[in-house]
């Protein structure tokens, strides 16, 4: 395919960014919707609450793709968390649930380069109580909206161990495009992971925030909750 800009010496290269500077890191503030507040890591109010929720579960498959196993210890889960809430990069979050008012999750901003506008999502690990809500929908989206609409970043990305089929499939889910493997990327558990890359960039953001907005709208459940259109079928 013919490159359709070239630059003074004829070579091609790619498009213009007309009137580019660079992004600010995200605010450590909170993110309100309607189902859900994502908040900056609180260790006192948000330790406990965590632990519990995740101790729901009936045992610790949910960390088989994390970079820690499930933590049965709930000291050794708060050093963890303090070491976590002094990071600048990631940035984590408490995903916390609006009607009960307790933390039911966590997400993280990440791998964060604000001169060249991307920015990753990861570190997600939502309890039982959050996953497959419409709140840990919502979750995604208002991440995503911070970074595009309210900082103004260019590309968005997911990235997940390659054998992580939940994962995946989520990422599609949410509009994210595949973009390869890269082989060998990393060492955990002792194991090799294969690391699979998603993203979504800013052109393709309008698409995918009002499709987010008519899911996540109240018309879009029946009076048992039940979904009357998928979200990814907002897109098509």
């Amino acid at each position: 395919m013919t490159a359709p800009y070239k630059d003074e010496f004829g070579k091609p290269v790619g498009r213009p960014v007309e009137n580019w500077t660079p992004c600010d890191l995200p605010p450590r503030s909170d993110m309100v919707g309607q189902h859900v507040i994502i908040s900056p890591l609180d260790v006192a109010r948000d330790a406990r609450h965590l632990f519990d929720a995740n101790h729901a579960a009936s045992d610790g498959s949910r960390f088989s793709y994390l970079f820690t196993h499930a933590f049965d210890d709930f000291d050794a889960y708060k050093s963890w968390l303090e070491g976590m809430a002094a990071a600048s990069d990631p940035m984590l979050h408490t995903i916390i649930d609006v009607a009960s008012q307790k933390a039911v999750g966590v997400t993280a901003f990440m791998r964060m380069d604000p001169a060249h506008g991307v920015i990753e999502i990861g570190n997600i690990n939502y309890a039982p109580a959050l996953s497959q809500t419409i709140g840990g929908t919502e979750a995604m989206y208002l991440m995503m909206k911070r970074a595009f609409d309210e900082l103004g970043y260019r590309r968005y990305e997911w990235k997940c161990d390659d054998q992580n089929a939940p994962s995946r499939a989520a990422a599609a889910r949410f509009g994210f495009s595949y973009e390869g493997t890269f082989r060998n990327h990393m060492v955990y558990k002792g194991r090799n992971r294969d690391t699979a890359w998603f993203s979504v960039i800013v052109e393709e953001w309008p698409a995918i925030k009002a499709a987010f907005e008519a899911w996540i709208s109240p018309e879009n459940f029946d009076e048992t909750g039940k979904q009357r259109t998928r979200l990814q079928d907002f897109r098509r």
